[in-house]
């Protein structure tokens, strides 16, 4: 029996400190009036972003049960929203998962995250780009920022792009299934500062672009942030320019308001002062169309 409130299934790792993954995730999607039912795939002390000797405990033997708990109880999600996974047999796990509760259709969002600037995390493999490719088949929407990008279309990284050939990207990626393509940090070219968001649904043939005013610090978990943005914002029935509108103007108000504060960067945004901001009426001021 469906309830009045959506459910999104969101399979990440949980940090007991700073702002990243679950710990983002959670408040984000639920300001936006949603429920999150949280499937978390490990627990660290920390998140991995500028901290050190942090203790990670995998729970892969767990997650199993846990689903196998959730199908017991005939849950069924609107959305199932996957980052984080740290095993290809996490993935495995995830994909049955797709599998069995895929009666009610419900939105698949996969943030496939393995790396940044041009490099894998360090608990990632090849061997993990190589099965991430396959697990993005089934998504309706998936959200690589430019190296994760590169990495899934076994491109070289690169500093720069030109339009026509970050459509192309998009295009690529679309061909292997996944619906909607959304790239994050693309490189803009005129200014070499700024960054831009781009998307592609493969449903009309469209193309998006949102740029991303430069601003000189580097906050973990922002990645997490706008994804959660996107899904929220497409549960509540927006558009896809509209929501990618929402998701850029909240994570660079979030880093606008967090930048003049002298606190350790590495924390993550000050997300409690901005939370507010995304139950006030939508303003659509600066997405793009690609021709």
């Amino acid at each position: 029996m469906r309830t009045p409130v959506k459910k999104v299934a969101a399979i990440h790792d949980l940090s007991g400190f700073g702002r990243a993954s679950l710990s983002v995730i959670i408040p984000i999607i639920s300001s936006m009036g949603i429920q999150v039912c949280p499937l978390p795939t490990a627990i660290l002390s920390t998140h991995t972003g500028g901290f050190e000797n942090y203790k990670f405990i995998d729970l892969s033997e767990h997650l199993e049960d846990y689903i196998d708990h959730w199908k017991r109880l005939n849950i069924s999600f609107d959305c199932i929203y996957s980052g984080f996974l740290g095993s290809p047999r996490q993935i495995d796990i995830i994909s049955r998962f797709h599998q069995d509760f895929s009666s009610d259709h419900p939105l698949i969002v996969i943030d496939p995250v393995m790396g940044d600037n041009g490099i894998l995390y360090q608990t990632m493999s090849q061997a993990m780009v190589e099965k991430m490719r396959t697990f993005i088949q089934g998504a309706d929407i998936i959200t690589p920022n430019f190296t994760e990008a590169a990495f899934l279309l076994e491109e070289e990284y690169r500093d720069h792009i030109s339009e026509k050939e970050a459509k192309r990207w998009l295009c690529r990626l679309a061909e292997m299934g996944p619906k909607t393509v959304i790239i994050t940090s693309v490189p803009d070219i005129p200014s070499r500062r700024n960054t831009e968001v781009i998307a592609f649904n493969s449903k009309d043939g469209r193309f998006w672009k949102v740029k991303c005013d430069y601003i000189p610090a580097f906050f973990p978990g922002t990645g997490d942030g706008f994804t959660s943005v996107i899904v929220g914002s497409m549960l509540q029935g927006d558009s896809l320019p509209i929501a990618l509108d929402r998701a850029v103007q909240f994570i660079s108000l979030a880093i606008r308001a967090s930048y003049g504060y002298n606190y350790p960067h590495r924390e993550g945004v000050l997300l409690e002062r901005v939370l507010d901001n995304l139950k006030a009426p939508v303003m659509v001021s600066s997405y793009e169309i690609l021709e």
